[in-house]
């Protein structure tokens, strides 16, 4: 095999990019692999440091989240929770921090009553908290609430909070460790262009022609766009979401989340300590529609275009979820809360139903902060497709968003690795059980939940 020759190549060098180069390093007797990142390191958009919620997702506390979906999603997350705890024994990765979600008013009160009772037995540590219990464990919870308020909490100690940055790079650095793979990581390198060849494809890159027997391609919302220049996820189009922070000083103790709202795909507002400080409380995120790929990158906002199309089915498509009045009203308050002085003034009264007592002055816009998550949108059926985006095609994989985010980065990886195996065909192999043992204290549980 050539120098420009390889078995697999993985476009993206984000969280979930190295994840997988780090199973297919060390668990799989593939030998050539390439990881191309278009920056000059790893992890250094969607999965930098300030561009997420630094949290990783169980699915015990996030209440849009059915009991099915929070079986797999505890799974994936706890393959990355053991990957820390074996590998980040000095905490330079994570912080972990209690959670809770608070129920306000009767109705919600039932509703977290009711979640607790169903899900209790999947997540052994989860409690539910009344007033006093909250007060203990977040006094700023109830400083100031009115004290005819009723208010109920799921709370659990098992709450990380991650740099997925950092982590990204502790996958690099673990790749290919007693193995004989070889690892190519090429920065400041960009695709330009990607063409199936009989034996797989050619992959033109800043400076040079490679080849590989297999890609996936890892690059969040720049996957679909690569996607449809091989005619895949033709009937697709993107709403790109923008999720932006504001600070305040430390009034939480751990992680606080507010309760879902019905029909919003987006998460609801919640507060966190950040991952290295915390003294600093970070309040969000909003969401906030924009024609880009990319945050930060206006360069990007032509390739949305590109990526979007403007068919008439893709504007009709986007005219139909955005008429809708509750999405449309959500949507266009949170374009306001980035808005210069009347976007705080808005936004503390999201704020204030987690902390009540908190003042204009403790509020200060992340400016930077925040990444972009896109939506998929079925042109077809005119709507938002919830949950893991991914197109597969001939030997190829298109990773356009996991659900939830990060937290499945290993489990999506897992997954992915046994596609490729697959492709690559006879004498390549995967030691699974492996890996399930290495990392996985569930790994009965998500065996079964993918065989059912």
């Amino acid at each position: 095999m050539s120098n420009n020759s390889y078995e697999v190549v993985i476009i993206g060098g984000g969280v979930c990019g190295t994840a997988l180069l780090y199973v297919l390093s060390n668990y799989t007797n593939v030998k050539r692999v390439a990881l191309i990142e278009k920056e000059a390191d790893v992890a250094l958009v969607n999965s930098f440091t300030n561009s997420n919620s630094q949290t990783l997702h169980f699915g015990d506390i996030e209440t849009n989240y059915t009991l099915a979906k929070a079986e797999k999603v505890n799974a994936g997350a706890s393959l990355v929770k053991n990957y820390l705890l074996t590998k980040d024994s000095q905490q330079e990765i994570y912080t972990k921090y209690h959670k809770m979600v608070l129920g306000v008013g009767v109705e919600q009160i039932e509703q977290l009553k009711a979640r607790y009772q169903q899900f209790k037995s999947l997540f052994p540590d989860l409690k539910l908290l009344e007033r006093a219990e909250i007060a203990a464990k977040e006094p700023k919870v109830l400083l100031d609430r009115p004290e005819d308020q009723e208010i109920v909490a799921l709370y659990t100690d098992e709450g990380y909070t991650v740099d997925f940055n950092r982590l990204a790079k502790s996958f690099v650095a673990n790749s290919g460790q007693n193995t004989e793979a070889k690892i190519d990581l090429l920065f400041n390198t960009k695709v330009k262009q990607i063409s199936k060849q009989e034996q797989g494809y050619q992959i033109k890159i800043s400076d040079q022609t490679i080849t590989s027997k297999a890609i996936v391609v890892a690059a969040g919302a720049h996957s679909l766009l690569f996607a449809k220049s091989l005619g895949y996820g033709l009937d697709y189009a993107l709403l790109s979401v923008a999720g932006s922070f504001y600070f305040a000083p430390q009034f939480l103790n751990g992680k606080v989340y507010t309760v879902q709202r019905e029909k919003l795909p987006f998460a609801a507002i919640h507060g966190d300590p950040e991952v290295h400080d915390r003294a600093i409380a970070r309040f969000g995120p909003t969401a906030k529609v924009l024609p880009m790929l990319e945050r930060h990158h206006y360069g990007s906002m032509i390739e949305y275009f590109q990526t979007a199309g403007l068919s008439v089915k893709a504007v009709l498509s986007f005219a139909k979820i955005l008429s809708d009045p509750t999405i449309f009203k959500y949507i266009a308050l949170n374009f306001i809360y980035d808005f210069p002085i009347i976007g705080k003034r808005l936004f503390i009264k999201e704020v204030s139903k987690i902390i009540p007592s908190i003042k204009l002055k403790d509020l200060t816009y992340a400016k930077g902060y925040g990444g972009v998550r896109p939506q998929v949108v079925n042109l077809n059926t005119q709507a938002l497709e919830m949950g893991e985006a991914k197109i597969t095609g001939e030997r190829i994989i298109f990773n356009i968003t996991p659900s939830p985010g990060a937290s499945t980065c290993l489990q999506n990886a897992l997954e992915d690795t046994i596609r490729l195996i697959d492709f690559l065909g006879e004498g390549y192999q995967f030691k699974r059980q492996q890996f399930l043992d290495d990392l996985s204290t569930n790994s009965e549980q998500w065996v079964m939940s993918n065989e059912q």
